[in-house]
């Protein structure tokens, strides 16, 4: 029998908002918008890693895993350089709603 998913605390799911919900969060949109390093900073800080792992496909495919959200490394690679700020800004989305509901 072949092993799909490892085992965690958490159900299969996606991020809670879209790649492209700016409206959601608009103080998070300007943020990316005007200073895009910082919110990698912060999001990198929140999850206990490196200021310069904060931006990019690592930081997205690790926090993925951790909370057992679908998709793919190429998945991941993708939506970073396609449109970097929007993937970041979605990322900082979902970690600000799993705060607030005690699960990050």
């Amino acid at each position: 029998m072949a092993v799909t998913s490892q085992p965690g605390l958490y159900q299969p799911s996606e991020f809670q908002t879209g790649l492209c919900d700016f409206c959601d969060d608009c103080g998070t949109c300007c943020y990316g918008l005007w200073c895009y390093p910082c919110l990698g900073c912060s999001i990198a800080s929140a999850m206990d890693e490196c200021c310069l792992c904060g931006l990019g496909m690592t930081i997205r495919s690790v926090y993925r895993t951790k909370y057992n959200i679908n998709g793919s490394l190429c998945n991941d690679f993708m939506m970073t350089w396609c449109c970097p700020v929007c993937a970041t800004c979605q990322l900082k989305r979902d970690i600000e709603r799993r705060k607030e509901q005690n699960i990050f």
